[in-house]
């Protein structure tokens, strides 16, 4: 039998970035935490910029990224990952720094850290992962839950009268000064995993700039939280969360 080139150089497909731990995720199959791990990861690594950064992992599905990114990693109450990331960054500002958070807690307790770090202009990159609900605590209602959205706390569906609007911070954070950039990707299929880690790179690339925040919101699904497959979370996530939370660049720098 000849002996199989499975492996060789031209063969390769894909290759674990050093910048990812040989842990195993813990995260539900179908969820988009892993992918967006991974984009993040490889971002660090292409930049060559691994020694150089310093995460921020609050309360939340995300708690245990400090196990997964082979980078210096703090942990941080709930919501508060922006003061703790901002005072690294006044303390270290030569080093990337980026929080990782979801929408529970970036969105939810973690409001006023948000705000006020975004409106300062902090030179942090902050990642938030919006999949509509509490992922990690049994599927509550969230800041961000669609109107009509049934969860654990909301089941017969959000209901705006009672309960308010969805909470497009975002946009919000896209009026704020201090704000340099701020895009809303997702990391469902290949093509847009690649648009995240390209928007991960220049965000990373804008702190030599000292330009103000880098806002990167990734949509992403729920499966075990919205009753699903991970095949039919993606088609509801494509019907449902893309309408309201439309992907693309929303706050770009000026040429």
């Amino acid at each position: 039998m000849a002996e199989s080139n499975i492996i060789s150089p031209e063969n390769l497909v894909y290759e674990k970035t050093s910048v990812m731990t040989d842990r195993i995720l813990h995260y539900c199959p179908g969820c988009g935490h892993g992918t967006a791990h991974r984009m993040l990861a490889e971002a660090i690594d292409e930049l060559g910029i691994q020694g150089d950064t310093i995460g921020v992992a609050p309360v939340g599905c995300s708690v245990l990224a400090y196990y997964y990114f082979d980078v210096d990693m703090q942990e941080a109450a709930h919501g508060r990952a922006p003061a703790v990331a901002t005072g690294i960054k006044r303390m270290l500002p030569e080093r990337y720094v980026f929080t990782y958070q979801g929408d529970g807690d970036l969105a939810a307790i973690g409001t006023a850290e948000t705000i006020h770090a975004c409106n300062r202009g902090e030179n942090i990159l902050i990642v938030f992962i919006n999949n509509g609900i509490y992922g990690m605590t049994g599927g509550q209602m969230a800041p961000t839950t669609l109107p009509g959205m049934k969860t654990s706390t909301s089941p017969r569906g959000r209901d705006v009268a009672t309960m308010g609007n969805p909470l497009k911070i975002t946009e919000l954070v896209a009026e704020l000064p201090g704000t340099y950039f701020v895009t809303r990707q997702s990391v469902h299929a290949p093509a847009n995993a690649r648009k995240a880690k390209r928007a991960m790179k220049k965000a990373l690339e804008y702190q030599k700039l000292k330009k103000g925040t880098c806002f990167i919101e990734i949509v992403s699904n729920c499966p075990s939280g919205w009753k699903m497959t991970p095949a039919q979370s993606n088609k509801w996530m494509e019907e449902n969360m893309f309408p309201f939370y439309p992907l693309g660049d929303i706050k770009v720098p000026e040429q």
